[in-house]
C-alpha cells in the first residue's frame, strides 16, 4: 500500500472540515501487489476529503523519450469523504463510469506534446514505468490548469517480474531478446512479433516470462543488422528463431507457440502453416494472406498482398485512414497471397476488434475460419470484441484512436473506444495465456 497525504514539503496546504479547529489532510491510496506489474490492476483511493468533495483525479507518465502523458477523470466524494475508483463513477474528464483503470486507459500525449505518440516501454527490466496521481480541488477539463494540488502519490510499474531472466541473441541470424522466468523450468516456449513498424519490442515479452512463459521477443527487420526495410522476408530466419527457442535447456518441447500483432499476426500464421516446430498460433488483428512483402520459404514464394496508396484517406487533422488501402484477399488476382491454413495441424486463436480502422481484422478472421472449416477443423478459437481497434495489448496499456507510425512518420487511424478497447485487452490477456497453456503442455 502506498499513501501520501498533502502535508508534505511540496505541500500546498491543509483543509477545514466543518468547524472549530478539526482539521484533515487528504491522500491517495495504492493498492498493488509488490512489485506491482504493468498487467495488474490498481486499488485507488482518495481518503481524508469534505463530504461530497468534489476533486479532479489525474494521472502523469513521463515516457523514456521525455515525452509526457496524461489523463483526468472527475469524482466526488461520499459522505465519509473517500472515493474508490472500484466503486465510484466519473462523471467527466477523459472517461465516464465505474473504470478503475480509467486513469491508465486514457492516458494521451499532454497538451503540448506531439498529440499522437505513443506510450511505449523500452527499458523493461532496469526501471519500471513510474506513474504519479494527483487529486485536484474542482472538476477541471482535460486539457486545462486544473485547480490546486490537495494529494499526490507515485506508484511504480514494472514490466518484469523478479528473477525474469533476459538473455539478447545473436544467435546465426537471429536477433532478439529471451526473456526465462525464474526457476529452473522447463516452462512453454512463444515466439512474439508486432507489426510492420519493425524493430523489437520487449515488453510483451517480459510480461509473458512474468506469467511463465519462455518468450522470445523476434524483431524480423529495422533491427541491427537485420533488413532495414520490409521487402522480402525469408521463413528460414523465423525456422531458425523456433529452432533456437527449442534447443534452450529451460524450454519444454516439442513445439512452441507464436503470438503476433498486425503484420506479425500473418507471419504467425505462415509459421504455423509451414514450419513443423510451431503448433500454437495467435495471431492479434492480423491478415489471413501474406502482407505488404513476399515471403520465400525454399524454392515457394507466398506473394505479399499489396497495398494501394490511391485509397487512403488523410482526414482534416492529417490523419491517415488505411481502412480500404489493403488489396482484397479475396480476389482472384490475391489469391497466392492467401495463407494455406488448413495445412497447419496445431491451434490457432484469432484476435480481432470490431471497430479496427487500420485492417478489416474481423473480415479476415471470418477467411481464415472459414477455410478451417471447408476443410473440417476446429481447431481454432475466435476472440471477436465490439468496439475495440487495432492495437489490442496487455491490460491497462493506454487507448489509441490514432497514433504515429514510427517508420512513415504520420498518424495511422486505428479505430475503437477506449473502455471497449481496453476491456478487450484485459479479457484477451487471460485467455491467450489459457489457449497457450493448454496447448503447450
Amino acid at each position: 500500500m502506498l499513501r501520501v497525504g498533502a502535508a508534505r514539503a511540496w505541500d500546498l496546504g491543509s483543509r477545514t472540515l466543518g468547524l472549530g479547529s478539526l482539521r484533515s489532510v487528504a491522500s491517495i491510496a495504492v493498492h498493488c501487489p509488490k512489485p506491482c506489474l504493468a498487467d495488474e490492476p490498481l486499488g485507488i483511493k482518495v481518503l481524508g476529503l469534505s463530504p461530497q468533495q468534489k476533486v479532479t483525479l489525474r494521472a502523469l507518465v513521463e515516457s523514456e523519450e521525455e515525452v509526457l502523458f496524461d489523463s483526468c477523470a472527475h469524482y466526488q466524494a461520499d459522505e465519509q469523504g473517500n472515493i474508490d475508483l472500484a466503486r465510484d463513477p466519473s462523471s467527466g474528464g477523459h472517461y465516464t463510469g465505474v473504470e478503475p483503470m480509467g486513469l491508465l486507459w486514457s492516458l494521451s500525449p499532454a497538451a503540448l506534446e506531439h498529440p499522437y505518440e505513443r506510450l511505449e516501454k523500452r527499458d523493461v527490466m532496469k526501471t519500471p514505468m513510474v506513474l504519479e496521481l494527483l487529486a485536484h480541488q474542482g472538476h477541471s477539463p482535460p486539457k486545462q490548469i486544473p485547480g490546486q494540488v490537495i494529494a499526490k502519490v507515485k506508484a511504480e510499474r514494472w514490466f518484469a517480474a523478479p528473477g525474469v531472466q533476459r538473455i539478447r541473441l545473436r544467435e546465426g541470424a537471429v536477433r532478439g531478446s529471451l526473456f526465462l522466468p525464474p526457476g529452473d523450468g522447463p516452462f512453454p516456449g512463444v515466439i512474439d512479433m508486432f507489426g510492420d513498424e519493425g524493430g523489437l519490442r520487449e515488453y510483451r515479452s517480459s510480461l509473458l516470462a512474468s506469467r511463465g512463459f519462455a518468450s522470445l521477443a523476434l524483431p524480423y527487420f529495422n533491427f541491427e543488422d537485420l533488413p532495414p526495410t520490409m521487402k522480402d522476408f525469408r521463413l528460414e530466419y523465423f525456422e531458425e528463431a523456433a529452432k533456437v527457442l527449442l534447443r534452450h535447456p529451460k524450454v519444454k518441447g516439442p513445439g512452441v507457440g507464436v503470438i503476433g500483432t498486425g503484420k506479425g499476426g500473418d507471419l504467425a500464421l505462415s509459421m504455423i502453416t509451414f514450419l513443423p516446430q510451431v503448433v500454437v498460433a495467435i495471431s492479434i488483428s492480423g491478415c489471413c494472406s501474406n502482407t505488404a512483402a513476399d515471403l520465400h520459404f525454399g524454392e515457394n514464394i507466398l506473394p505479399g498482398l499489396r497495398y494501394e496508396m490511391d485509397k487512403v484517406q488523410i482526414s482534416d487533422t492529417a490523419v491517415f485512414d488505411v481502412f480500404e488501402s489493403l488489396g482484397d484477399p479475396m480476389d482472384p488476382s490475391n489469391s497466392e497471397s492467401v495463407i494455406p491454413i488448413e495445412k497447419a495441424s496445431g491451434h490457432f486463436m484469432f484476435v480481432v476488434g470490431e471497430d479496427d480502422r487500420n485492417w478489416k481484422t474481423s473480415l479476415y478472421a471470418q477467411i481464415a475460419i472459414s477455410r478451417l472449416k471447408e476443410h473440417r477443423k476446429q481447431n481454432f478459437q475466435l476472440l471477436s470484441y465490439p468496439g475495440a481497434g487495432h492495437r489490442i495489448d496487455p491490460p491497462c496499456s493506454p487507448f489509441y484512436l490514432a497514433a504515429r507510425d514510427r517508420v512513415l512518420g504520420v498518424p495511422i487511424l486505428g479505430g475503437g473506444k477506449v473502455q471497449a478497447h481496453c476491456r478487450a485487452q484485459t479479457d484477451s490477456w487471460e485467455k491467450i495465456q489459457e489457449f497457450l497453456r493448454l496447448h503447450l503442455r
